[in-house]
């Protein structure tokens, strides 16, 4: 108990940054999606706007709403931070 104290102090100096990692869970209904919609899944639970991801991907603004509509649609979520709350600790294939 006294390290995790230290650390804490150390950390709240701002000495250190504590870094933590959580467990990516799985779950079927990432199944329905495409690669390319699992890649906009994995930016969109990190905030990604579509400007950014259609950059990032070399297609147009309108691809990438195109298929954030998919996301939605077979993700059964209404908005971006719905699928942050449901699913931003899935892993959706990839790496995240």
């Amino acid at each position: 108990m006294l390290s995790i104290m230290r650390a804490r102090r150390v950390v709240l100096s701002g000495r250190s940054h504590l870094l933590l990692t959580v467990p990516l869970r799985a779950d079927p209904a990432t199944a329905r999606l495409t690669p390319a919609e699992r890649d906009i899944a994995r930016a969109l639970v990190t905030g990604a706007t579509n400007a950014l991801m259609s950059a990032a991907r070399n297609t147009s603004v309108n691809t990438v709403a195109n298929q954030v509509r998919a996301v939605f649609e077979k993700l059964s979520v209404g908005s971006r931070t719905e699928l942050i709350a449901r699913y931003g600790d899935v892993d959706f294939g990839g790496g995240r």
